[in-house]
């Protein structure tokens, strides 16, 4: 089954809208982003939660301490972790790390653990950018590794990234908003539907 995880989680009618829709694990934003939330807020909102699928705190170049701390505080399940982090990298947490792919180049994932997560590289966003990218090149990768695929995918394609190249994952931030910080529950359950018709199509 193919994990789906909705990221910038804000607020607790969103997450209950991807645990609703079906949604595998939850993002919330640790790090500097227009999608930040405090450990307390993501808290609450997780302690809110009837049904509770696993909890991804997204981090950037945070020092390990500080990392752990949050983990412990939230109860997280994994980190994702989108900076410049080094393989070893150790805040008691699974960790999903976060490979750009830059110029038609996948970057080497040798060292790091699965899952690991392929996501568009720009210069001015170090976080997720939103866009696409030549799906193509993970086509390797995605046969001997865990990968989630990242960028750009809404419920219009991420059924076509599924059948055609089958990862182990797909994450999904501003592909099912209204606007910044504000999920659209409707494209939430557009989405999760397109990744489970597409499985049992494919």
């Amino acid at each position: 089954m193919v994990r789906v995880k909705i990221c910038g989680i804000c607020d607790f009618d969103a997450a209950q809208a991807a645990v609703e829709a079906g949604a595998d694990l939850l993002g919330f934003h640790f790090c500097s982003s227009d999608r930040h939330v405090s450990p307390e807020e993501a808290k609450a909102i997780v302690d809110a939660l009837a049904v509770r699928p696993k909890i991804v705190g997204v981090f950037i170049d945070q020092d390990a301490a500080e990392v752990r701390e949050i983990a412990d505080f939230v109860g997280l399940d994994m980190l994702q972790l989108h900076g410049s982090e080094q393989p070893g990298f150790d805040a008691g947490r699974p960790v999903i790390k976060v490979l750009k792919v830059k110029e038609g180049l996948v970057p080497d994932a040798a060292d790091w653990p699965d899952p690991i997560m392929l996501d568009s590289w720009s210069l001015d966003q170090r976080g997720g950018t939103g866009q696409t990218w030549d799906w193509d090149l993970a086509r390797e990768l995605l046969v001997t590794r865990k990968v989630f695929i990242a960028g750009g995918l809404e419920p219009g394609n991420v059924g076509k990234v599924v059948s055609q190249f089958k990862p182990y994952g797909v994450d999904v931030s501003s592909g099912v908003e209204a606007s910044v910080r504000v999920k659209d529950h409707n494209k939430v359950r557009a989405f999760v539907h397109a990744v489970r018709l597409a499985e049992i199509l494919s």
